[in-house]
């Protein structure tokens, strides 16, 4: 975890809502200059901290209504930082809580250098990597349908569907395999919104791989040189990272990745472990996902996942995998080097 410590002559911590922020704006020396509650717009922000612009950082919490604020501190040419939401226990452990209180302790931890960074996506690639996840509520709303029409089909005990439905193609004369009309209404229902689930999925990933040939064409390539590894998981590992030199050490990325498990560890005794919703999700699954693939895809990963259920055991060996592509995928993106399949090997075994 990184702390800001930097030293600035004025703190500002907000306490950010969607309608509302609460401004408290601290001195070197800790004594508060300004506390009050304001309405969410640019213009009474920038009149409010006006006096004190000179040396000025202003922080908030990781919460969803950070963006507007980051690119206006980012125009005007003032200091932003992110908190973490969940590292700023001072926040949330408290025996009081309300607006005016987290304002006043998010500008003393920025002061006292206490202050636990999350990561300020630039405004440029933003967008698009929220598309991307916007995609996956899409496709997740797909899996829905297709499963509900298969739960349909067991409910009647009716025979197999014979096909995969997921598969345009093969769904003509489904709604026929149910006899009641009520219920082929309802399958055809479902139908109708899996076909415009599929061509706003396809959509979506033609106008995603057109973003991401703009934004960094060397670095997609790069992730699709890994087998496996294809257009979606590509964009997904693209735009999570935003740029991997933001990580010092590949254990940095890895831990971020939730491909690590964190002990927790007082006086010598080992208490389980804990942080497992610290990092982000989306990577978690898409080296995952690429650790299945890269099995599928190639004959030394059938070879690489048979030594290491043999030695770790089958429930751990797909995870181990998924940790070693998720290392390799950053050596890859920081040295600007192709996958090599007979090195990944020789090194992962």
């Amino acid at each position: 975890m990184r702390f800001y410590t930097k030293q600035h002559r004025h703190y500002c911590g907000i306490d950010l809502h969607a309608r509302t922020m609460y401004v408290c704006i601290l001195d070197a020396a800790g004594q508060v200059l300004v506390h009050q509650n304001l309405p969410a717009k640019p213009e009474g922000f920038l009149e409010t901290i006006a006096p004190y612009r000179e040396g000025l950082v202003v922080a908030v919490e990781c919460i969803f209504t950070w963006y507007w604020l980051a690119d206006l501190c980012a125009g005007e040419g003032i200091d932003f930082v992110l908190g973490h939401a969940l590292y700023m226990k001072a926040i949330h452990g408290g025996k009081a809580k309300n607006d005016r209180i987290d304002a006043l302790k998010i500008a003393t931890l920025l002061r006292g250098g206490m202050l636990p960074q999350a990561y300020v996506y630039p405004a440029g690639m933003r967008a698009t990597r929220d598309l991307l996840r916007r995609r996956l509520h899409i496709v997740r709303k797909r899996g829905q349908l297709l499963a509900h029409i298969q739960i349909t089909s067991h409910q009647y005990n009716l025979p197999a569907l014979g096909k995969r439905i997921a598969y345009p193609s093969n769904r003509e004369g489904v709604a026929e395999h149910f006899e009641d009309r009520v219920v082929r209404k309802s399958i055809s229902v479902d139908l109708a919104l899996l076909e415009r689930y599929d061509a706003l999925v396809t959509d979506l990933e033609s106008y995603l791989v057109r973003q991401a040939k703009q934004h960094d064409p060397q670095a997609f390539a790069l992730l699709r040189s890994i087998p496996g590894i294809g257009k979606v998981l590509a964009l997904t590992i693209l735009y999570e990272i935003h740029d991997v030199r933001r990580f010092d050490r590949v254990q940095e990325f890895a831990s971020y990745a939730r491909r690590v498990k964190c002990a927790k560890e007082s006086a010598g005794k080992k208490h389980g472990t804990s942080g497992a919703k610290m990092g982000n999700v989306h990577l978690k699954w898409a080296f995952s996902e690429a650790a299945v693939l890269f099995v599928r895809h190639s004959e030394p990963g059938k070879q690489l996942l048979a030594k290491l259920e043999k030695r770790f055991g089958k429930g751990k060996a797909l995870s181990i995998l998924a940790h070693k592509l998720g290392r390799a995928a950053y050596y890859i993106l920081l040295r600007g080097k192709a996958f090599e399949i007979e090195r990944f090997a020789a090194t992962a075994s």
